[in-house]
């Protein structure tokens, strides 16, 4: 009997060992990600900021501009 403990613990031993190294893994990838996200984030807010002073520029240029519907 204490063979086949000794054996089901080792067993357990080495799937905890590989879901360790598993949530390592994904952690890993989890980090990877978030700094994509910043730079991503980031980057949209500069694109945005120099869309917006873009088109206040080209609008500064246009007098009495009239609306779309007309």
């Amino acid at each position: 009997m204490e063979k086949e403990t000794e054996e089901r613990l080792t067993a357990v031993e080495m799937k905890l060992a590989y879901m360790e190294d598993f949530v390592n893994q994904i952690q890993g990838v989890a980090v990877e990600q978030a700094k994509t996200i910043d730079k991503l984030q980031k980057e949209i807010k500069m694109m945005s900021e120099k869309i917006r002073e873009m088109s206040n520029a080209v609008e500064g240029d246009i007098p009495n501009r009239k609306p779309p519907h007309y």
